[in-house]
């Protein structure tokens, strides 16, 4: 498995703003307008979200975030994963990092949306995998036939 270099990133670079056009324009294109809740550069940079990337030398292999919800919950956001990497056990450190990084802000809860159609299988897997269960909708979402939301205790 590949060792990441895991930080903060302030979404100023453009490789990163590439990276997440790709994932905005991919999620758009096999999820309903109404039903795509991918977040844009703008939406990322606000003061509740944390975004990390993650590289290899310099080349930037997945990213992922973490909003706060409130003082003790939290949700996954934008977690993507380089295409020519997929499979490679890019989303695991990735979600092992952002879950770290939930326990030590103390959340008790973590939540996230995903999609329900075959691209997202791999996804719902690797959420599973790492304790994630079925749950409602949470905080604005509202019951949706192309989303699931899951949750997991810390």
């Amino acid at each position: 498995m590949m060792r990441l270099n895991v930080g903060i990133d302030d979404l100023t670079g453009q490789e990163i703003a590439n990276f997440l056009q790709e994932h905005f324009d991919e999620m758009h294109a096999i999820t309903p307008p109404e039903s795509t809740h991918a977040l844009d550069l703008d939406a990322l940079r606000l003061p509740n979200i944390t975004f990390w990337s993650a590289w290899v030398g310099d080349e930037l292999l997945g990213c992922g975030a973490l909003k706060e919800l409130d003082e003790s919950t939290g949700e996954i956001k934008s977690m993507r994963t380089a295409k020519a990497h997929r499979g490679k056990g890019i989303a695991s450190q990735m979600l092992e990092h952002l879950i770290q990084a939930a326990k030590r802000r103390s959340y008790q809860y973590l939540y996230l949306e995903t999609g329900v159609l075959p691209e997202f299988l791999p996804a719902r897997a690797l959420y599973i995998k790492y304790g994630f269960e079925y749950c409602g909708p949470f905080e604005q979402y509202v019951a949706d036939p192309n989303s699931v939301f899951m949750s997991k205790t810390l």
